[in-house]
């Protein structure tokens, strides 16, 4: 038997744990445990395997159906289910499956899939969904002052970078100077300064830090965090991101425009444009405004006068965007058209004169309707880390996590440049022993770091060694608070343990099944030989007609068919002439057909020579030719096989639990199970 795909397997994993259970016929009411030595009796032995109620009830309940009665007919079904259920495992476990490599990797597999919700902060998670979800539908216009720091820039210039910008502060908050004019003086993001032209790139004009409008996940977290939390108006304290030191002002804040597809015909300022030649092509720009006003057709207009020649020829229709894509100017003409197919009064940007037809809107959707993509955004993001830090503060808080801090400076001095080319070695950190973290009873030293430095020996050209050192060690405690949890995983949590060992079985029962029953029935072709000799009784055909169908999906085409079979045209005559009738197509099926299976030859008499036509819907007429009818007769083995071979696995099940009945002692303490109601 071929080896089967993950989701296959996960199927027949809950079809064979249901060789436990089927589908549970019964439903819990309540356990009485009475007049016993302990609170957990045994309910069941197989051979020196002990089996309480617990166990037994915890399968139970999670497979039972939930609202019927339990009686003690229905148990015992159950029960015996369950016991056939552990047989074969400890058979598995007998015959030694457990201690294969191959299981315990699959297992292994299973197990770290099953203990990833362990390692994620569903709470904070959904917070945080919420929270993009909240700013999906808000859209922000902002302005920043960067002032470029490199993020591992040591202290000192992290330092002046910082006094500087808040200086910078100062100066807006308290001198009250206006901030797009401090920007353009002393922002590091270029884009905020005019820009002359060079080489094939025109001049531009500076945006005086003004980014426009965004919304989430536009920009790094931090920023955006920053700048939603401002009030219109309000400038930030600074903000730190991978880039530097930013300040952010918070220009307007507006319901989010969604996505949108607009048309515009576009009148391109020159370079060095002045006043007067900005002038005269508002006058142009208001004349065409009011032709389309006056019932002028916008696709003429925009493929004479549209600089846009990219987007003239189709009318000057853009591609759908978001409000991050254009300029804040642009952004604000589309706001202040009401419907879709009106047009906006001329929109002055950067770069000339537009006139917006809005064509179409894609408001954000529900919660519900965003929440994948949100999702998929934020697994993307930075964000995506603080559910997994929480995680990890949590389990450092729960087991006591103490970091020796001169243990960890010890090694900025063993470290030289050769981990710059990843030369360094573990020898160099001898003699180094000392206990350098602690977590609940784990005790970690100098040399299990150093081992760990030694395969993350990549570092950053901007990085100092003690930068380097710290990141290592942060990413190393990282990796022993996960492995210090994943190891109490089934300690802490029975719902866990109990899942394992139900994949544990279940992967069990899968393999020795396959080997014991499903392959053995497909590759064992004697024995279902044999099986289906002492058994053909069991597979009989019905009456049935040989016959020859036709079917069509146009009237015209089977009456043509009908007549040309009426004419006692053969089927290759038949095939011939409709190989050359583009418009009318026949398909055609001989064969022996049972009561049941096929519409038409359900819906004729039985009687040898051609049918009249039968229609069963709009697209689907035929009509059938029957050559003879055939009395009942045993199908043979290829004929049945599909089912024979299902029989034959059945058969083989039922043998092998005999065996296994046999050769393992089977105890139900009758007291126990009689407790349980």
């Amino acid at each position: 038997m071929k080896k089967v795909s993950y989701s296959m397997k996960t199927t027949l994993l809950s079809k064979s744990l249901v060789s436990i259970v089927l589908t549970a016929l019964i439903s819990i009411t309540a356990v009485t445990l009475a007049a016993q030595k302990t609170s957990d009796p045994v309910l069941l032995k197989i051979g020196n395997q002990d089996i309480t109620v617990s166990e037994f009830m915890s399968v139970y309940q999670k497979n039972n159906v939930e609202g019927e009665v339990l009686d003690r007919k229905s148990l015992e079904e159950y029960l015996d289910l369950y016991i056939n259920f552990k047989l074969k495992v400890k058979e598995a476990e007998e015959l030694g499956l457990d201690t294969v490599s191959s299981f315990i990797n699959e297992l292994k597999g299973y197990r770290d899939q099953l203990a990833r919700p362990y390692f994620v902060d569903d709470k904070l998670n959904e917070k945080l969904l919420h929270e993009a979800y909240a700013r999906k539908n808000t859209d922000i216009r902002a302005s920043h002052i960067l002032i470029s720091i490199d993020q591992y820039a040591p202290p000192a210039d992290t330092l002046e970078a910082y006094n500087k910008i808040m200086e910078i502060r100062k100066r807006i908050v308290e001198n009250k100077e206006d901030f797009g004019e401090v920007a353009m003086e002393v922002s590091d993001d270029p884009s905020a300064r005019d820009m002359p032209a060079r080489g094939f790139q025109p001049a531009r004009k500076g945006n005086k830090g003004d980014i426009g409008y965004f919304s989430v996940f536009d920009m790094v977290y931090p920023f955006e965090e920053a700048a939603y939390k401002l009030n219109v108006g309000e400038v930030s304290m600074p903000v730190r991101t991978q880039f530097g030191y930013h300040l952010i002002k918070l220009q307007d804040k507006k319901p989010a425009l969604g996505r949108v597809q607009v048309a515009h015909l576009f009148l391109q300022l020159p370079q060095e444009a002045n006043d007067e030649k900005t002038n005269s092509l508002k006058i142009k720009a208001d004349s065409l405004y009011d032709a389309l006003k006056n019932g002028a057709v916008w696709d003429t207009l925009v493929r004479k006068f549209s600089d846009d020649k990219s987007s003239s020829v189709n009318g000057g229709v853009l591609p759908w965007f978001g409000s991050n894509r254009m300029v804040p100017q642009f952004i604000d003409g589309i706001r202040s058209i009401e419907d879709s197919g009106q047009i906006s009064k001329p929109v002055l940007t950067s770069y000339g004169w537009h006139i917006i037809k809005l064509i179409d809107v894609k408001p954000v959707g529900s919660f519900e309707d965003e929440k994948e993509n949100l999702k998929q955004s934020l697994t993307k993001d930075i964000r995506a880390n603080l559910s997994k830090e929480a995680i990890i503060n949590r389990i450092k808080e729960e087991a006591r996590f103490t970091r020796n801090d001169k243990a960890v400076e010890a090694f900025y001095q063993v470290i030289d440049s050769s981990i710059y080319s990843r030369k360094w070695t573990i020898e160099q950190a001898e003699g180094l022993n000392k206990t350098i973290a602690r977590l609940g009873k784990e005790e970690y030293n100098q040399q299990d770091f150093a081992q760990f430095l030694a395969k993350n020996q990549s570092i950053n050209p901007k990085e100092t060694v003690p930068q380097f050192i710290d990141r290592i060690f942060n990413k190393f405690t990282e990796e022993k608070v996960i492995q210090y949890e994943d190891a109490r995983l089934e300690e802490k949590y029975p719902e866990f343990r109990a899942l394992v060992k139900e994949y544990r079985d279940g992967i069990l029962l899968f393999e020795l099944t396959d080997q014991k029953v499903w392959s053995k029935a497909i590759k064992d072709t004697t024995g279902l030989k044999e099986f289906y000799e002492k058994n053909r009784d069991n597979y009989i055909w019905g009456d049935r007609a040989d016959a020859i169908l036709f079917i069509s999906s146009t009237r015209e085409g089977i009456e043509k068919a009908h007549n040309m079979a009426s004419e006692r045209l053969s089927v290759d005559q038949i095939k011939e002439a409709f190989g050359t009738d583009e418009n009318n197509t026949v398909t055609i099926l001989e064969k022996k057909f049972p009561k049941n299976e096929e519409f038409i030859i359900d819906n004729i008499e039985w009687e040898k020579g051609i049918s009249p036509i039968v229609q069963e819907n709009e697209e689907r007429f035929g009509f059938a030719v029957i050559k003879d009818l055939v009395a009942p007769e045993h199908k043979t083995l290829s004929e049945a096989r599909g089912i024979i071979t299902a029989d034959y696995q059945n058969y083989l099940e039922e043998e092998w639990l005999k065996q296994l009945r046999g050769k393992y002692t089977v105890i139900v303490n009758q007291d126990v199970l009689s407790t349980i109601k």
